[in-house]
């Protein structure tokens, strides 16, 4: 009951969010600076968190009317072959988002896009690889 409560808050606060952002695109005629794409925001995180939280009410629903299919869906949760195809698809599409996001690194900047953008990519780029070598070499310690 609970969560079902935060669910609702959340789904109350994304139609907001959702409302204003279109309210800001209808009624401001020149904007200036933030103002250009913050309706544009509003309007894209209220989507994102309607969905989210109708998302959860229904999970929550569906979970009080049958306690049958929640006890088997916690089951699957905590399920260690579960966990390792989870982990293991993770994996995958972590080496290819590398080689992906170092492709599209190398196309804007070609492209002549200003440096900042694409130093910015960089940074990004490389935190990303010293998290992922921090982590190997914590687990390879531990195992």
């Amino acid at each position: 009951m609970k969560h079902t409560i935060s669910y609702i808050l959340f789904t109350i606060l994304s139609i907001g969010l959702f409302a204003s952002g279109l309210y800001f695109i209808k009624t401001l005629e020149d904007p200036q600076g933030i103002l250009r794409v913050l309706p544009y925001i509003c309007v894209g995180l209220g989507c994102v968190m309607f969905g989210h939280g109708i998302g959860g009410i229904v999970d929550q629903l569906a979970m009080k009317n049958n306690s049958a299919a929640a006890k088997q869906l916690e089951i699957d949760k905590k399920d260690e072959r579960n966990m390792a195809i989870a982990n293991r698809a993770k994996a995958k599409a972590y080496d290819m988002m590398i080689h992906v996001f170092g492709a599209l690194i190398l196309a804007i900047a070609l492209m002549g896009t200003d440096l900042t953008v694409v130093l910015q990519l960089v940074f990004a780029f490389m935190f990303i690889l010293g998290y992922s070598t921090y982590y190997r070499f914590t687990y390879y310690k531990e195992m």
